[in-house]
């Protein structure tokens, strides 16, 4: 159990949590959510021990065992599976005693060294690495390629992967999500909801924390509420809360003005005196409940488009690609105004080269893009962000944007004036001493946000976002969804934020093996189709070769010890009852589509092969066979 009790944490002045108190239960998963800098990654440190308590105290067991992804990119040559596997920390120590018994000349330290290596999985844990590299997208090329092949992105994925190899009672996981697909987004739920320790995870995509989580904490204003329940019932709970906390407000304010009426009329009058003195007791006395002070909201809009073009883009045999390497052939399709289109399709199967060929970025390699006269395209990508000047302000890129459209011709009525640059700004959050702060120092969720200022100025009939909410919280997500259903014109969605995707997309188009066409169902279809696609992967994947057991000290031979019967027919019943439920565990995935259900059943089956293995072993020594 975890207990934080009158607890004070501070970084530098900021105090980032005051008098919070909370217990957190083994086994828990437990959602934090709260505003970007509200603190949820200094608790996390605390939780880590990588902070102290300014004042009260934090418990968690001395015995709990810690997994978390750690945020620093991996430098190594080391294949992407033994990169994974020293993720197993019980592994690894076991390794390293063999390594020591076995330059020691110990034989008994050597005879409980690989003991102990042989109990920490050392022959499962190649086959474990390898399923959680598979599971978060990779294909089966990459287990032997080196981490420092891959970029960025891939490497978090492996970081992520390492934390999930790692026993442990308590996981603690800061927006695993920013950089996973879709597909690996869906094997990451089920893989949690199956994880048996207590998981406190961070993240601003509402499905995910609706699925995983059943417990919520808000941080807010330095105090810890916790919720029972996931996203969804916590958002219903805190609005009840409000509702309830904004009532009694204006009661206890009404109670409050009679009684300072009552004061100020007849304090000044002697027969009066002791009822209003009574009065001011009766003030001071009252508990004062605090003012409603919602969270300060962000909303924005499109500015109706000043044309759109019939169709908007239309691609006639499109083949695209990079440096002559072709990723997608013989591309048909026609982008309509009015449209609101999700790109589907698994990692690497070029959602973002489908994109960027629409944008321009990327010329067809063969075929034909024609563009509608007059279109007008917004451009959200995780490079557009890479491209802002770090040492430039948001209103210097805004005063820039202006006379580059000015120049080339492309204003389309809007308000050039520095003032009305600074009112747009002021919109998007970026006021007072914001609006001249280099872009270098803000926050991820800042440049996103000063892109989309920057996308909605330019007044676009199409937009094309390439995962726009990584870097996103929960309200700005919201302000987005609402914004896009409001806009007059198309909209490309590519997004991991399913809520994002179901509240905007009328259509589906999937890219596939080299193809792009309409994909006929939502999005639960679409995460039935990856659970399938998943399964074919694993059973295409080739079985690492067991490892060499290591070699065992020489004993002198032993008589096996005689058994009785009956010791023999005990062990005969529980193979059976273990058959006879694998077998009806078989027969109940015949009929499930679930996702978690299956994944349940699944466990349960490993589980079961394990314990058989183990029987039959101990039946086969045990009779002398």
């Amino acid at each position: 159990m975890i207990t934080l009790k009158s607890l004070t944490l501070r970084r530098g002045a900021h105090v980032v949590l005051d008098d919070a108190s909370l217990t957190l239960h083994a086994g828990e998963k437990v959602g934090l959510v709260g505003r970007n800098g509200a603190g949820k990654s200094s608790l996390f440190a605390l939780l880590a021990g990588t902070l102290h308590e300014d004042g009260g105290s934090c418990h968690v067991p001395a015995q709990a065992r810690l997994a978390q992804v750690s945020q620093e990119l991996p430098e190594t040559e080391e294949s992407a599976t033994r990169f994974v596997m020293q993720g197993d920390t019980a592994l690894v120590a076991a390794q390293e005693e063999v390594a020591a018994a076995e330059a020691s000349g110990d034989g008994e330290r050597m005879a409980h060294a690989y003991l102990q290596l042989e109990e920490a999985g050392v022959h499962e844990a190649p086959s474990r690495a390898q399923s959680l590299i598979l599971g978060l997208g990779f294909p089966v090329a990459a287990f032997t390629q080196p981490v420092n092949s891959f970029s960025g992105g891939w490497r978090m994925r492996l970081q992520l992967a390492r934390a999930l190899m790692c026993p442990s009672d308590l996981l603690l996981l800061d927006e695993p999500t920013n950089h996973l697909d879709l597909d690996a987004l869906v094997w990451l739920e089920a893989w949690l909801q199956r994880y048996p320790g207590t998981l406190l995870v961070i993240s601003h995509d509402r499905e995910f924390l609706d699925a995983v989580t059943r417990v919520t904490v808000h941080l807010e204003q330095g105090r810890l509420t916790r919720y029972g329940g996931n996203y969804s019932t916590f958002e219903t709970q805190r609005a009840a809360q409000l509702a309830l906390q904004q009532s009694a407000y204006e009661k206890q304010q009404a109670q409050v003005a009679h009684l300072q009426q009552f004061i100020d009329r007849f304090k000044a009058k002697a027969s009066k005196a002791k009822q209003a003195q009574s009065r001011v007791k009766a003030l001071a006395r009252l508990t004062q409940v605090a003012p409603l002070l919602a969270e300060a909201d962000f909303t924005f809009e499109f500015q109706p488009p000043a044309a759109l073009p019939n169709p908007m883009l239309t691609l006639q045999g499109v083949s695209a690609g990079y440096s002559g390497r072709g990723v997608l052939q013989q591309v048909n399709a026609t982008v309509l105004a009015g449209q609101r289109i999700g790109i589907l399709g698994a990692n690497g199967q070029g959602k973002s080269t489908l994109v960027k060929t629409m944008v321009g970025t990327l010329p067809p390699l063969a075929g034909d893009l024609t563009r509608g006269k007059g279109l007008s395209i917004g451009y959200f990508a995780q490079q557009e962000m890479d491209l802002l000047e770090p040492c430039d302000t948001p209103l210097g890129h805004f005063l820039r944007l202006a006379r580059t459209l000015s120049a080339e011709g492309r204003l389309c009525g809007q308000d050039t004036r520095e003032q009305a640059l600074r009112n747009v700004l002021g919109q998007f959050h970026f006021g007072g001493e914001r609006i001249g702060q280099a872009v270098g120092t803000l926050s991820g969720g800042e440049k996103a946000r000063l892109v989309l200022a920057l996308i909605v100025w330019q007044r676009p009939n199409l937009l094309l976002l390439d995962e726009p909410t990584n870097h996103l919280d929960l309200a700005t997500r919201e302000a987005l969804s609402v914004a896009l259903n409001e806009f007059e014109g198309t909209v490309l969605l590519v997004s991991h934020d399913r809520a994002l995707l179901r509240t905007v997309c009328d259509e589906f188009w999937l890219v596939a093996r080299g193809s792009v066409a309409p994909f006929e169902g939502d999005l639960d279809d679409y995460q039935r189709f990856l659970l399938e696609e998943a399964r074919r992967a694993r059973e295409a994947a080739p079985r690492p070769a067991r490892p060499a057991a290591p070699p065992a000290p020489v004993a002198a031979p032993q008589a096996p010890p005689k058994v009785s019967r009956r010791v023999l027919e005990k062990l005969e019943r529980q193979m059976e009852g273990l058959n006879r439920e694998r077998d009806a565990l078989h027969q109940r995935l015949e009929g499930l589509t679930v996702a978690a259900d299956i994944a349940a059943i699944g466990t349960r089956l490993q589980a079961l092969e394990t314990e058989l293995a183990a029987l039959e072993e101990e039946w086969l020594r045990s009779s002398g066979a």
